[in-house]
């Protein structure tokens, strides 16, 4: 009886096991997640296998990546706020011919109301960073709408760029709701394969840091992410610019993404 009993004790403890597993999954639904990835080496691809939020990427059709069967690079820069830096950095693209696409948010629009027009003149795509650049796996959808919203109209009237359908998650955090969102109303989620810290502006380490630690990481498909707060990044981008081409690489816009010919 008493080993009947014990029995009766370890299933019931295993079936509780089970009931506990079924029911917590390993990332709850909603939790928000802080984007990262593995970095290329030596020209293989990045990697997000093992972040957790692979497939909350795909179901809302969002980039990290862009057409890895060709040596194309897809150069974007974060504009939270002007530095100093971002004109020389668009005389290096115009002199180069080379594509970029720029994330802005609301401060930014509010203030550098010429950058964005010659940005627009001279070519390059206007996205969307948000107004407030807030967490937005926190706010109500009419919040997360509205965020997305001002920028866009307020950049068409400065600028005439009327369409706006590529958005980067501020602070790099996001959720499947926020993304689900963000696709509601019109936007692709764009992160990227290719980072540094290169937004503290009390650490700057000089062009050669920051030409390397791009150039190091390049391989095909790659979205670059650069701040161009950074004063290392307008030293350094016509070298990396020049080094990527001879290393067969061709800098393409936003608009050559697999998504935006679906």
């Amino acid at each position: 009886m008493k080993r009947f009993a014990l029995l009766s004790l370890a299933l019931a403890c295993v079936a509780g096991l089970f009931a506990a597993a079924a029911v917590q999954p390993a990332q709850a639904e909603g939790t928000p997640y802080h984007f990262g990835f593995k970095k290329s080496r030596n020209g293989q691809l990045p990697s997000i296998d093992q972040e957790g939020f692979k497939s909350v990427l795909e179901q809302n059709q969002a980039i990290f990546l862009g057409d890895t069967s060709k040596k194309v690079l897809y150069l974007t820069f974060d504009n939270g706020y002007e530095n100093g830096y971002t004109a020389k950095i668009l005389d290096v693209l115009k002199e180069k011919n080379v594509p970029a696409a720029f994330f802005v948010t609301g401060h930014y629009v509010k203030t550098q109301g010429d950058l964005l027009k010659r940005m627009v003149a001279e070519g390059h795509t206007i996205g969307n960073h948000s107004w407030s650049h807030p967490d937005m796996t926190r706010l109500s959808e009419e919040q997360l709408k509205n965020e997305l919203d001002r920028v866009k109209e307020e950049v068409t009237k400065l600028t005439g760029q009327q369409e706006m359908r590529w958005m980067r998650p501020p602070r790099g955090i996001f959720d499947d709701r926020s993304l689900s969102l963000s696709r509601k109303f019109g936007y692709t989620a764009v992160f990227w394969s290719i980072a540094y810290k290169d937004w503290d502006t009390r650490s700057q380490k000089g062009w050669k840091f920051a030409y390397d630690s791009v150039i190091s990481q390049l391989h095909p498909g790659a979205i670059i992410l650069l701040h161009s707060v950074s004063k290392d990044n307008a030293e350094a981008i016509g070298r990396i610019i020049d080094d990527a081409r001879k290393q067969g690489y061709e800098f393409v816009g936003l608009d050559q993404l697999p998504a935006a010919r679906q």
